[in-house]
């Protein structure tokens, strides 16, 4: 990873952090987020994953009329600093502890 790089994956950290914050005080179930991301294909290959604790949570979200909240607060923190995601809503995809571990043990690096 060159220096630029580095500089730019701290940024998104530090911005996707805040967005977990707040979107842990906010929004019931949710636990946390990563992401992913290919240099050479930047911001196009930047995957967001926000993960529930259970389907039942993740499932009452996107019925809720708040199903965007964490869309628009990831796609306009990240606005803010300059990186517009081309296709935010197959970048942003959602997923929850519980189907983790019933489908990888609990193992997020072989999910992911």
């Amino acid at each position: 990873m060159t220096k630029t790089e580095k500089k730019l994956d701290k940024q998104i950290r530090e911005i996707l952090t805040d967005v977990c914050d707040s979107a842990t005080e906010t929004i019931q179930g949710f636990e946390w987020l990563t992401h992913a991301v290919n240099y050479s294909r930047f911001p196009a290959s930047l995957k967001i994953t926000c993960v529930f604790n259970t389907i039942q949570n993740l499932e009452q979200y996107r019925a809720s009329n708040s199903q965007n909240d964490i869309q628009n607060l990831i796609f306009d923190s990240l606005k803010s600093a300059g990186i517009i995601l081309p296709k935010a809503e197959k970048q942003i995809q959602f997923d929850t502890e519980e189907a983790c571990e019933v489908m990888h043990g609990g193992n997020w690096a072989r999910r992911l």
